[in-house]
C-alpha cells in the first residue's frame, strides 16, 4: 500500500497533507494580503490628515487578520474525518474564538472611534474621564457576545435572559445610589459642566478636578489634599467653574483725604485711567469719585483682565496699586484712614506705657 493511503485516526496521510498544504498556502496568502493592504494604508495615511486610516490599520492588525487565521485553520481541520467528541470540541472552540475576536474588533472600533471623536473636538485630555463609558460598553458587548455564543451552542437563551432581567431589577433596587452616581457620571460627560484640569468652587471647597470616575469625582484642593464627591451629590451642589471664565472683572477702590483740593480730586480719575490702560491685556471700564464717606473721599475703578487666571489678575492689580501709590505721592495727596482707628491705636500705646 502506498504510504499516502495509510489511514491514521480515520484519515489518510494524503488527507492530512492536503489539509496541511491548504493551511500553509492560506496563511501565506493572508500574510501577503495583510502586508500589502497595511502598506498601502500606511502610504494613504501619509497623504491625509485624518486618523481614520490609522485606526483601520490597528483594527486589521489586532482583530481582523488574527480572526481570519483562526477561521482558516479551524475550517480546514473540520473537513477531516474526526471523532464526534473532537469534532464537537473544535466546533465549540471555533465559536468561542470567533465571538472573542468579533467582540474585540467591536471594542477596538468603539475605543478608537471615541479617541478620534475627542481628538477632533479638541478634548483628547478627557479620554481618561471617558474610560468609565468604555468599560460599560465593553461589558455590555461581552455580555451580548456570551449570549450569542450560548445561543449558537444550543442553550435556551430566552430563559437565561429572563433570569438576567429579574436579577437586574433586584440589583437595580438594591443599588439605587450607585446607579444614581453612574447616571450622574454620564450627565457630567455629555453635559460637560466641568472637565479634568479645570478649577472649581463647590460650596466652601475649591480646587482643580483631578479625576472623573463612574462613581466619584475627585478635586485637588489648593492645600494639596484630595476631596472625593459622589457624582450624584456633586451635581446637586452649586458649581462655579472659573476655568470657563473668558475675562475677569476687577473692582477696586481707595480713599483719599478731605484735605485734597478739588483740582487734584478732578485729576485723579484720568491719571488712574492712564495707569490701568498701561497694563497688558486689560480693558478699561471706568474710574469715578464714587462717594463721600465719613472720614474719606472714595474712588472706585473697574477694569477687565483679558487673562482670566487669578495669578495674572493679581499681578496686574499689584502693578496698579503701586502706580497709584506713586501717583498720589507725587501729587501730594495722602490716603485717608479712620480717625477712630488712630485713637484706638494711641490708646493701646498709652495702655502699654502704663
Amino acid at each position: 500500500m502506498i504510504f499516502s493511503q495509510h489511514i491514521y485516526f480515520g484519515n489518510s496521510v494524503k488527507d492530512y497533507l492536503v489539509a496541511l498544504g491548504i493551511v500553509i498556502i492560506g496563511l501565506i496568502i493572508l500574510t501577503i494580503v495583510k502586508a500589502v493592504l497595511i502598506k498601502r494604508l500606511h502610504r494613504f495615511a501619509l497623504k491625509t490628515e485624518s486618523d481614520i486610516d490609522d485606526i483601520a490599520v490597528k483594527i486589521l492588525q489586532k482583530g481582523v487578520f488574527p480572526l481570519l487565521y483562526f477561521i482558516l485553520i479551524f475550517s480546514v481541520v473540520l473537513t477531516l474525518n474526526l471523532p464526534d467528541f473532537l469534532h464537537d470540541a473544535l466546533r465549540v472552540a471555533r465559536a468561542i474564538i470567533v465571538v472573542f475576536y468579533a467582540v474585540r474588533i467591536l471594542n477596538l472600533c468603539i475605543d478608537k472611534g471615541i479617541e478620534y471623536y475627542l481628538k477632533k473636538q479638541g478634548r483628547l485630555e478627557t479620554k481618561q474621564a471617558m474610560s468609565g463609558v468604555t468599560i460599560i460598553i465593553q461589558l455590555v458587548l461581552w455580555c451580548l457576545g456570551l449570549v450569542f455564543l450560548l445561543g449558537n451552542l444550543g442553550y435556551n437563551v430566552v430563559t437565561l435572559l429572563t433570569g438576567l432581567g429579574i436579577g437586574g431589577i433586584a440589583i437595580a433596587l438594591a443599588a439605587q445610589s450607585i446607579l444614581g452616581d453612574i447616571f450622574a457620571y454620564f450627565s457630567i460627560l455629555f453635559d460637560r459642566p466641568f472637565e479634568v484640569g479645570e478649577f472649581l468652587i463647590i460650596g466652601d471647597q475649591l480646587g482643580t478636578v483631578s479625576y472623573i470616575g463612574i462613581k466619584t469625582t475627585r478635586i485637588r484642593s489648593l492645600s494639596g489634599h484630595e476631596i472625593a464627591y459622589s457624582n450624584q451629590n456633586l451635581l446637586n451642589e452649586w458649581i462655579n467653574n472659573y476655568s470657563r471664565m473668558e475675562k475677569r472683572r476687577a473692582v477696586f477702590g481707595f480713599n483719599v483725604s478731605y484735605n485734597t483740593s478739588p483740582d487734584k480730586l478732578e485729576q485723579i480719575p484720568e491719571k488712574v485711567k492712564e495707569i490701568i490702560l498701561a497694563q497688558d491685556k486689560v480693558t478699561f471700564d471706568r474710574v469715578h469719585l464714587a462717594a463721600f464717606k465719613e472720614y474719606a473721599i472714595y474712588y472706585e475703578a473697574v477694569y477687565y483682565s483679558m487673562e482670566p487666571g487669578y495669578t495674572e489678575y493679581m499681578d496686574k492689580q499689584q502693578k496698579i496699586n503701586l502706580a497709584i501709590c506713586r501717583l498720589l505721592n507725587e501729587m501730594g495727596v495722602s490716603f485717608a484712614y479712620s480717625t477712630s482707628r488712630q485713637v484706638e491705636i494711641q490708646k493701646s500705646e498709652m495702655t502699654e506705657k502704663f
